[in-house]
């Protein structure tokens, strides 16, 4: 018959060929502390600014910039992304700020350029799409106020956002639009991956 071993003994025979390795913990840090560096500067903490972030990345060891720089860049770059409206043109700047200083690439300047302009169209595109939506459905929502004034015997007026039909139907052709422009987005960070990998 076998010996039956214990959980504690099965996990110690599996870790006892792994030792801590001192620079792989340092590397982890640095990659986080530079997760953590990109947050401060996308919430536009005073401190964290273009000039203090590539003073933060100098400043590191040498053994440990390239995780930083990681760390920065995986943070920055999850925040191109569709715009949700006009406010989002500030987040998008800065985003585009925060990687062309550790991208350093004339080739991604040129590319942000073209995709700020492309987020401008997405916006005005969505701004008609909307507009049009509206238009489309004004008269099936008029005949549903129609009937239901009819009912109650007073005037009713339905605001389209409370319509379930309505929001159906504007959101299966607000997905048809961002299907347009989410590919353009994905090669979008390819290309910042390719060029800060250079």
């Amino acid at each position: 018959m076998g010996v039956i071993k214990t959980a504690l003994e099965i996990a110690f025979e599996k870790t006892e060929n792994v030792k801590s390795d001192r620079s792989s913990i340092d590397l982890f840090e640095a990659k986080q502390q530079g997760k953590k560096i990109a947050n401060a500067f996308l919430a536009g903490e005073d401190e964290m600014t273009i000039q203090k972030m590539t003073d933060e990345i100098k400043n590191a060891p040498s053994s440990q910039r390239e995780s930083l720089k990681q760390g920065i860049f995986s943070v920055l770059v999850s925040q191109i992304a569709l715009p949700a409206g006009k406010e989002d043109e500030k987040r998008f700047e800065a985003v585009g700020k925060g990687l062309e200083a550790i991208i350093k690439n004339s080739g991604f300047s040129a590319m942000y350029k073209q995709l700020t302009q492309l987020f401008s169209q997405y916006l005005q595109e969505m701004a008609h799409y909307d507009q049009a939506i509206r238009q489309q459905y004004a008269p099936k929502l008029r005949q549903k106020e129609e009937e239901l004034s009819r009912r109650l015997g007073r005037e009713v007026r339905i605001d389209p956002l409370q319509d379930p039909e309505f929001i159906a139907f504007y959101n299966q052709h607000m997905t048809a639009l961002k299907g347009n422009y989410e590919a353009v987005i994905e090669q979008a960070k390819e290309e910042a991956r390719r060029f800060f990998e250079e």
